[in-house]
């Protein structure tokens, strides 16, 4: 086994090239609660590891009027737990986060890992998705902007192309009346994989909802953006009419496998069920903002 190189760029542009000149050999640390069980399990043996931890564009939030929040990859759970106002304005983001493993790992894990994971079941990724954020990435060619939904490819693989890092993520500012919620489904009560994520975000004037994303997770092979179960929401005062349509797109998107923690049958019911109560979460959060 080839020794592993460890290397901690100050900025990242260093940290770009580090990264590029480890080729496929090479990868990036943010929390390391996924690449270092990865490692321990042998399923990876990286010949480069970059530390992203002391680049400030990775490790920093920041809010302005006109951007709203923007997070770097590899800010922690506890960190943004401990923003004064991120919480307020996201809830459901951060409520997604939070269910990343036990308070030890919420100290490392960060949102661009788990997003870069790949794993449909990520449970921060669909309220990203619902939350509309932007990721920002950076390589060997420059910047680019994409959606949170197009990151991930399939199961454990990203749109990222060689060289490239995760930057930061950005949640748009909100208007009036908005909020979101995150709820899943698990086998256990803490600390398990989802067999369905669902993320809402919603605006809502005079009683009436006026935009709405919705993100699912673990029922097929990415994290979905259901634009079905969003404009079944939008133009109604969230009646049972509205949120039964929005189910019913939400479990007819649904493509996922058979497993241990849940059927496909199962899986495609309980993403209209929580769809459902999801939505009401995130609407009673928004009458009250």
């Amino acid at each position: 086994m080839t020794d592993t190189q460890y290397v901690a760029p100050q900025t990242l542009d260093e940290a770009v090239g580090a990264f590029a000149a480890g080729g496929d050999d090479a990868r990036i640390l943010a929390g390391g609660t996924d690449l270092l069980v990865q490692m321990e399990a042998g399923v990876v043996s990286p010949g480069v590891i970059v530390d992203v931890k002391q680049v400030a564009e990775l490790t920093t939030i920041e809010e302005t009027a006109d951007s709203g929040f923007v997070v770097g990859a590899a800010v922690s759970g506890a960190a943004l737990e401990e923003h004064p106002r991120f919480g307020e304005v996201w809830p459901g983001v951060l409520e997604g986060f939070n269910l990343i493993g036990s308070t030890q790992i919420q100290g490392r894990a960060s949102l661009g890992g788990n997003l870069c994971n790949g794993s449909p079941a990520a449970d921060s990724v669909p309220a990203m998705v619902a939350a509309g954020a932007v990721a920002t990435i950076q390589g060997p060619d420059g910047q680019r902007e994409l959606p949170v939904e197009d990151i991930p490819t399939g199961p454990g693989s990203t749109c990222l192309a060689p060289g490239e890092i995760l930057v930061s993520l950005t949640f748009p500012p909100r208007p009036a009346g908005s909020s979101d919620a995150y709820l899943r489904m698990i086998p256990r009560t803490e600390m398990d994989i989802a067999v369905v994520g669902v993320g809402v975000s919603l605006t809502i004037e005079d009683g009436v909802c006026t935009a709405a994303r919705v993100g699912v997770g673990a029922v097929a092979p990415t994290v979905l953006l259901v634009e079905d179960a969003a404009k079944a929401l939008i133009g109604s005062k969230l009646d049972d009419a509205a949120l039964d349509a929005a189910a019913g797109a939400c479990s007819a998107a649904c493509n996922p496998i058979d497993d241990k923690r849940g059927t496909v049958a199962y899986r495609t019911k309980v993403a209209g069920v929580l769809l459902k109560r999801t939505t009401e979460i995130a609407a009673e959060r928004a009458q009250g903002a």
